[in-house]
């Protein structure tokens, strides 16, 4: 993606998304994750959504630029906010459409 594209805001090629669905386990609720996830979501110019899961996990589709994504699973998502306590994350392609910012979904 050219600089002024990611200056803009606008998302990147097609060609070149990654989508992805990600579970993350552990003490994930109560601790801000979701509102932590949104922020550092929007700082990487992300878009999805992330949700609370009943079970106790939280649910998030991450879709943008390849690299970004995997900062976000692979680095970030893996520590999570001061007051969170990761035990796994777990990612898997997917084809859903992310639309076209990052918020928040109903728990499911």
């Amino acid at each position: 993606m050219d600089k002024a594209a990611a200056a803009s805001g606008d998302p990147p090629p097609a060609s070149v998304v990654k989508t992805v669905r990600v579970e993350i386990k552990g003490r994930v609720q109560g601790v801000g994750f979701r509102d932590w996830t949104m922020e550092n979501a929007e700082d990487l110019g992300l878009r999805g959504w992330v949700r609370n899961r009943r079970n106790g996990s939280v649910e998030v589709l991450f879709s943008g630029s390849p690299d970004k994504v995997e900062e976000m699973v692979d680095r970030r998502c893996r520590i999570g906010p001061p007051a969170a306590a990761v035990t796994a994350v777990t990612s898997f392609p997917s084809n859903e459409d992310p639309g076209l910012d990052f918020h928040c979904k109903n728990t499911l």
